[in-house]
């Protein structure tokens, strides 16, 4: 008995040393993945707590007070939303604490890159303490998750922009032939899957027998859109690249998608009814997916650029002659704690919090989860309409990209 204790306390102290090295490790330029790590543990906690904590909620009176205990799924919902609510608060509080941070002699520049200990158990803390919210706050909260979800999927668009503007620029830079004839390729790929894309879509979502109007509305739209990407993107005023308009077309095609397939199981256009859990389970994958390589990208992109995230320019702090002389070692000091942030810490925070959102409505699949019946609403139109209005704003957004420089010649953008 003695050794068993030994051994455990051995195991426990080791652990919590291996804890401290590895938040000790992370460094400045470490901690932007470091919150990356913070958020799909998050999803990973999710994810478990969804598969494993129904029993115990439907055991907690101030969960299961309703008249009638809800089905497994009511539950498997609600701790996909209470784990989110905990996230959303953690990094909202973050962003709140962020504003304003402009050089790294801010003391709120060390809580941002540093006590990763102290974060990590206000993390836990606040997720656990979401289990013991009433229903009222979680149902208010899933509400505004569609929202904030929307607001996400913006985010995803306009970090797709800068990715495409981005990579296109890049292999133009190199002025090659290579580079042109792959520039080509990719192209092509990508409008042969958009338009091989929309005649699933046709298939799937327009069958023969029933009125699918608003179906064929939004597919018919979206290739408009993706026709009308590619006249403007090669008409000579605009000077545009095929690769960028190419890409967003997929991209388009794929929300379009996305939007159809969140329509009402029994509606009688959605041909995907039959093969509901696993079409359900494919777009939840693809969707995870897509979120963690945005925030991933966000985070690396946020710590390299001088415009993405980036703060309102402000002139730099101790630019000018020091007023008594300093030696080197001060004055370097002084130059190093005098640096302007590189990009905005809030806005930063804004995005994990509005990824919690949107992954909590990937796993529950947008669904309603906390009402009087305990009934749980599948996918439905708001859902669809959330989806179909920001392949909408990504159009708008990218031919802003391209006419805005004709519209403004003398703005920089």
């Amino acid at each position: 008995m003695w050794a068993a204790s030994c051994l455990a306390s051995c195991c426990a102290a080791c652990a919590c040393d291996a804890c401290r090295t590895v938040v000790s490790g992370i460094s400045r330029r470490s901690a932007r993945i470091a919150y990356c790590g913070l958020f799909a543990l998050s999803l990973f906690v999710s994810w478990i707590l969804r598969e494993v904590a129904a029993p115990l909620m439907e055991n907690l009176p101030w969960i299961n007070h309703f008249h009638k205990t809800p089905n497994r799924e009511w539950f498997e919902t609600d701790a996909v939303l209470r784990v989110s609510l905990g996230n959303f608060l953690f990094f909202t509080i973050l962003s709140f604490l962020m504003i304003g941070v402009k050089n790294q002699r801010d003391p709120r520049d060390g809580l941002h890159h540093g006590g990763w200990m102290m974060k990590i158990i206000c993390w836990f803390i606040l997720v656990i303490l979401m289990f013991f919210v009433p229903n009222e706050i979680i149902s208010f909260y899933e509400t505004i998750s569609k929202f904030g979800s929307g607001l996400f999927l913006l985010v995803q668009v306009v970090l797709l922009l800068d990715f495409v503007h981005g990579w296109n620029d890049k292999w133009v830079g190199y002025d090659e032939q290579f580079w042109y004839v792959a520039l080509l390729v990719v192209s092509l790929v990508c409008y042969l899957a958009t338009f091989g894309f929309s005649g699933l879509l046709f298939h799937w979502f327009t069958p023969s027998g029933y009125d699918c109007g608003l179906n064929t509305f939004f597919i018919v739209m979206t290739l408009i859109l993706v026709i009308l990407f590619a006249i403007v993107a090669l008409h000579p005023a605009v000077g545009g690249s095929i690769l960028p308009a190419s890409v967003i077309s997929l991209y388009c095609m794929y929300i379009c998608y996305s939007g159809l397939a969140s329509e009402p199981r029994d509606y009688e256009c959605n041909g995907l009814h039959k093969h509901a859990k696993a079409i359900s389970t494919g777009t939840v994958t693809v969707g995870l997916l897509t979120t963690i390589l945005s925030v991933v990208y966000s985070a690396v992109r946020a710590g390299s650029s001088t415009t993405l995230l980036s703060p309102p320019s402000s002139p730099r702090a101790g630019g000018g002659k020091p007023l008594l002389p300093l030696d080197k070692a001060d004055e370097r000091e002084e130059e190093k704690e005098n640096r302007p942030v590189t990009y905005s810490y809030a806005f930063f925070h804004i995005i994990f919090s509005l990824a919690s959102m949107y992954s909590a409505m990937l796993l529950t699949g947008w669904s309603t989860s906390v009402g009087e019946s305990g009934k749980l609403v599948d996918v439905g139109w708001p859902s669809v309409w959330v989806r179909i209005l920001t392949g909408w704003v990504t159009a708008a957004l990218y031919m802003w990209s391209l006419l805005a420089p004709i519209l403004f010649p003398d703005r920089e953008f």
